[in-house]
């Protein structure tokens, strides 16, 4: 194989226009027996069937809120708010608030001149901080 082939094939494998195939479905003449043995079933035992499904269905949402309440709360977010809130913060937090209320103005007016994207990293930064002694102090 030469340096071209080689060349090309990896062309063809990372260009985006190269051609996709796809296979052809398979037959369907699984459907058709199946039908014919539903049809046998008496209506009965199909309703019997779907109440069952519908209690299987029931029990599985009540596991799945008791899962949602057991869920683990991540302390690192429970540190980091109380952090934002501490006097340590009280700087970051204030210009903070002061830009979203002036950026919030500038909304109400129809002109939004500036974001607060710096002032919201100096407040993050100052919670991460603030949060990681305790953090690690809480995970030994």
């Amino acid at each position: 194989m030469g340096i071209w082939e080689t060349f090309s094939e990896i062309v063809d494998a990372v260009a985006p226009w190269s051609v996709v195939e796809a296979e052809a479905p398979a037959e369907e003449t699984q459907p058709a027996v199946e039908a014919e043995t539903k049809e046998e079933e008496p209506v009965e035992e199909a309703a019997e069937e779907t109440e069952e499904a519908e209690e299987a269905a029931e029990e599985e949402e009540e596991e799945e809120e008791e899962e949602d309440e057991d869920e683990i709360v991540d302390p690192k977010d429970v540190i980091e708010e109380e952090c934002k809130n501490s006097a340590q913060c009280a700087p970051a937090k204030h210009h903070f608030d002061h830009c979203v209320e002036r950026v919030q103005e500038q909304e109400s007016q129809g002109e939004v001149k500036e974001d607060c994207v710096e002032e919201f990293f100096h407040l993050a930064h100052c919670a991460t901080a603030c949060a990681a002694p305790k953090l690690w102090a809480k995970l030994k």
